[in-house]
C-alpha cells in the first residue's frame, strides 16, 4: 500500500500489509529487510532484521560495514556505541555483524514494529527518543536469532502469502481475459487446504464481473476446484445437471441476475461438500450453470439479425429452401463458443453438392388450421414422412430446449423467428389466427446420415428459418441467418459454433472470422481462386463415408472444459487452428493443391489435439491405406466418425480409391461419393400448392 520507493539491490521478505505505513517515505537501496516468526519458549513474536546488501557478516568491525557504510560512520550517525552491541568481555577482534545485538525483540512497555529497525537508515530524520527506545528494548543478534526462528510458522506464513498472491492472480487472469492456466494453482489450493479461500475468491469474481463471458469461465473454475476436491473419485465429471435443488439458482442466471445466481449456487454448494460423489455432482451443476452463461454470451449475436418485409405467399403455397453441405478445410473448433469470443476464430469452409445435389432442405406453407404441423421426410423432398407432430397449444412447444425431444429444432425455429411468442399469455391458436390467419406446415429432409460431420443440423436450422421467414412475409439476409442459427442453437441448448451455417448458407469457398469479443459477430470473406481451379477441386476432392457414427457424446463438453482450464497445449492449438486457416485460404487463392493438402493434414492433427479419441481405429486404418494417393485428408466436422474427405494426387480417383479400400481389412461398410463446389449457394423458392 504505497507509495513505496524500493530502489535497486533490495530484498524485502516476510512483510505484511501492516508494514506499509512504516515503509512510506523511507527510500530503500541496497538493503535486505526481513520479517521473521520467532518462538522464545512459549512466546511467539515477530522480529525484523535490516542489513546492507554489501555487508560482510564475519569480518571484524574495523574492516567491515553495516548498512553498506563503515561501522565507525554508522556509530557516528546513529549515536549507537559498540557497548550497545557487544558484551565487554568479548574480544574486540571478534566483534562482527553476525553477533551484533542490533535487532529489537521485546520491550517492557511498548509494542515493537518495523520502524524500530528502519530508523537505522535515516537516523538524522527521527526523534532522539528513538535511540533511547532502541536501547531499552531486549535485542538479539543474527547468531542468537536464527535458532529461535519458528520454521512451522514461517512456512505457514509463506504458504498463506502464496495463496493470497494466488487469489490476486485469479482475479487478474479472469478479469483481464488472460490465457494463463489456473489449474496448477487450483490443484495446489486443494492439496494445501486453501480451497475455501479459492472458492470465495471465485464467487466474488463471478458475482461482480458484470460480464457473462467472465462469469462463465469463473464458474468453470469453481467446477474444477470441486472436481479436484473429489480426488478422482465420485464418478464421471460429464453427466446430468438437473437436480431440482439447483433449479432456483439456474433460473436466476437465465433471467440475467448473475450476482444473485452465483450467491444461490454458493449457498447450495455447501450442502454438497461431504463426499466425492456429491462433489462431482456439484461440479456438474456448476458446468450446467456455466453453459447458461455461455448461451447468454452467444445470444448477444442476435443483435446482428435484421428482418425486413417481403410479400406474403398465398395460403397453401410452399416456400422451399434447399442447401448444400459444407466441408471444413481448416480452423474448426476455433468457431466454438466460448473459444470463438475469448480467443477469436477463423474457419475455411466450402459449400458442396454431394453426388450432384444439395442434400439438405425444408419447405413451409401456411395452412388454414391454427396449428403447427411438423413433418420429417425420408432422404429427399419426395420421400414419405417418417415422423409427424402437430402442435395446437403453447404447452406443446415447451420442450423446444431439449434437443432430443420430437421436433425440438422446428419448435425452436418458430420461437426464434418470433412467429410464435413463447412464453405468452395468448394461446397459440389466437397468435396464429391474429398474425397469419392460420397455422404452418413444415417439411424437412436430409440425404446425409446422422453424425455425418457435414454440418447437417445447423444448415437445416438455417433452411427452416429462411423458409419460415419467407412464408411469414419476411426476409432475412444470409448474414442475418448465420447469426440467427447461432441464436437458435443456444436456445436449443445444443451449443455449437458458426462454421456449419457459414459453410452451407454462403456459396462457394470462403473464410469466416470472429474477433475475441462480445457481442459475437461473424464476418465472411469469399476466397477468390484462379480460373478453372474450382473444377480442379471438383476433380480431386472425394468424400468417403466411414460407416462409423460419431459416438463422442461428450466431445464438446470435454473441449470446453480443457479450454476453460487454459491448458497450454489447447491455447497453443487454438492459435495454430486460426493461423492454419489463414494459410489454407492463401493456398486456395494460389490454387496450390500441395499446400492445401498440407493444411488438411495439419488440420487433422489439430483436431486430434483438441479432442483426443476422435479417430476410431478403423478410420486410422482407412487413412493409412489412402495416404500414398492423397495430398491431404481429414474427417469432416468434429471427427469420431462420419465422412472423411480426401484431396487426391490424381484427378477422378473414385473407382481407384474404392478398390484400394475394398482390399483393406477391418473397414466395414464404406462408400465413396463425388462432391462439387456449390458456387450458387442455397435457394429460396416460392412454389405452388403442389411442391412436386
Amino acid at each position: 500500500q504505497g507509495p513505496l520507493e524500493i530502489g535497486p539491490g533490495c530484498l524485502l521478505s516476510g512483510l505484511t500489509p501492516d508494514s506499509s505505513p512504516a515503509l512510506q517515505g523511507c527510500p530503500l537501496r541496497d538493503v535486505v529487510l526481513q520479517g521473521h516468526h520467532v518462538r522464545l519458549h512459549d512466546l511467539s513474536c515477530r522480529v525484523f532484521t535490516l542489513t546492507g546488501r554489501l555487508d560482510d557478516w564475519q569480518s571484524p568491525v574495523d574492516e567491515a560495514t553495516y548498512l553498506n557504510v563503515p561501522w565507525a560512520q554508522f556509530f557516528h550517525q546513529t549515536g549507537i556505541r559498540e557497548g550497545d552491541l557487544w558484551d565487554a568481555e568479548m574480544p574486540r577482534r571478534s566483534h562482527c555483524l553476525l553477533n551484533a545485538r542490533l535487532f529489537p525483540v521485546l520491550h517492557a512497555r511498548e509494542a515493537l514494529g518495523l520502524e524500530d529497525v528502519l530508523w537505522l537508515l535515516t537516523p538524522a530524520t527521527v526523534p532522539s527518543e528513538r535511540l533511547a527506545r532502541w536501547r531499552a528494548a531486549w535485542r538479539m543478534s543474527w547468531q542468537e536469532l536464527l535458532p529461535c526462528v519458528d520454521r512451522e510458522a514461517e512456512l505457514g506464513a509463506r504458504r498463506a502469502l502464496f495463496f493470497l498472491q494466488g487469489q490476486r492472480k485469479v482475479r487478474r487472469v479472469l478479469l483481464g481475459h488472460q490465457d494463463s492456466s489456473l489449474l496448477p494453482l487450483t490443484r495446489s489450493a486443494v492439496h494445501e487446504g486453501y480451497h475455501e479461500a479459492m472458492l470465495g475468491t471465485l464467487d466474488e469474481v463471478a458475482s461482480t464481473a458484470g460480464d457473462a463471458g467472465i462469469a462463465a469461465r469463473t464458474l468453470a473454475c469453481i467446477a474444477e476446484v470441486l472436481g479436484c476436491m473429489a480426488r478422482g473419485e465420485g464418478g464421471l465429471r460429464s453427466g446430468p445437471a438437473a437436480n431440482r435443488e439447483w433449479a432456483s439458482a439456474f433460473r436466476r442466471l437465465e433471467s440475467g441476475d448473475i450476482a444473485g445466481g452465483v450467491r444461490e449456487l454458493a449457498t447450495e454448494r455447501q450442502k454438497w461438500m461431504s463426499s466425492p460423489a456429491l462433489l462431482v455432482r456439484a461440479a456438474r451443476h456448476y458446468e450446467g450453470a456455466e453453459q447458461i452463461l455461455v448461451r447468454q454470451a452467444v445470444m448477444s449475436s442476435c443483435q446482428f439479425v435484421t428482418v425486413g418485409p417481403a410479400e406474403l405467399p398465398p395460403l397453401g403455397h410452399w416456400v422451399q429452401v434447399v442447401c448444400p453441405a459444407r466441408l471444413d478445410l481448416s480452423g474448426g473448433w476455433s468457431d466454438t463458443p466460448p473459444i470463438t469470443y475469448e480467443h477469436g476464430g477463423a474457419v475455411v469452409d466450402v459449400a458442396v453438392l454431394v453426388d450432384g445435389c444439395r442434400p439438405i432442405g425444408a419447405r413451409v406453407r401456411r395452412i388454414s388450421e391454427p396449428e403447427l404441423r411438423l413433418v420429417s421426410l425420408g432422404g429427399t423432398q419426395w420421400s414419405e414422412a417418417v415422423a409427424e407432430l402437430v402442435c395446437r397449444e403453447l404447452e406443446d412447444l415447451q420442450d423446444y430446449c431439449q434437443p432430443h425431444a420430437p421436433g425440438a429444432l422446428l419448435k425452436a425455429a418458430f420461437i426464434c423467428t418470433q412467429i410464435v411468442q413463447f412464453p405468452s399469455q395468448k394461446p397459440l391458436r389466437d397468435q396464429l389466427m391474429e398474425s397469419f390467419g392460420g397455422g404452418f406446415e413444415v417439411h424437412t429432409w436430409s440425404k446425409l446420415p446422422h453424425g455425418s460431420g457435414l454440418g447437417t443440423s445447423s444448415i437445416l436450422a438455417g433452411a427452416v428459418m429462411a423458409s419460415l421467414y419467407r412464408a411469414a412475409g419476411k426476409a432475412a439476409s444470409t448474414k442475418s441467418l448465420i447469426h440467427a442459427v447461432l441464436h437458435l442453437e443456444q436456445r436449443l441448448t445444443t451449443g455449437g459454433g458458426w462454421q456449419d451455417q457459414v459453410g452451407g448458407l454462403t456459396p462457394g469457398i470462403k473464410i469466416g472470422r470472429s474477433k475475441a469479443q462480445l457481442p459475437l459477430r461473424v464476418e465472411v470473406e469469399k476466397i477468390p481462386v484462379p480460373d478453372g481451379f474450382t473444377q480442379t477441386l471438383n476433380d480431386h476432392l472425394l468424400l468417403v463415408y466411414t460407416g462409423k457414427t460419431r459416438l463422442a457424446r461428450n466431445l464438446l463438453q470435454d473441449v470446453v472444459r480443457n479450454w476453460y482450464a487454459r491448458l497450454p497445449s489447447i491455447v497453443q492449438n487454438a492459435d495454430m487452428l486460426v493461423s492454419n486457416a489463414e494459410e489454407c485460404a492463401q493456398a486456395l487463392r494460389q490454387g496450390n493443391l500441395l499446400l492445401i493438402g498440407k493444411c488438411l493434414d495439419r488440420y487433422w492433427q489439430q483436431k486430434k489435439c483438441m479432442a483426443p479419441g476422435c479417430e476410431p481405429l478403423a478410420v486410422g486404418c482407412m487413412m493409412d491405406a489412402l495416404q500414398p494417393y492423397v495430398y491431404g485428408q481429414c474427417l469432416a466436422g468434429a471427427g469420431g466418425g462420419g465422412f472423411l474427405y480426401v484431396l487426391t494426387k490424381a484427378p477422378r480417383q473414385k473407382e481407384a480409391l474404392h478398390q484400394i479400400l475394398a482390399q483393406t481389412e477391418g473397414l466395414g461398410n464404406f462408400s465413396i461419393h463425388s462432391i462439387e463446389v456449390d458456387t450458387g449457394g442455397f435457394s429460396v423458392e416460392v412454389m405452388g400448392c403442389n411442391p412436386k
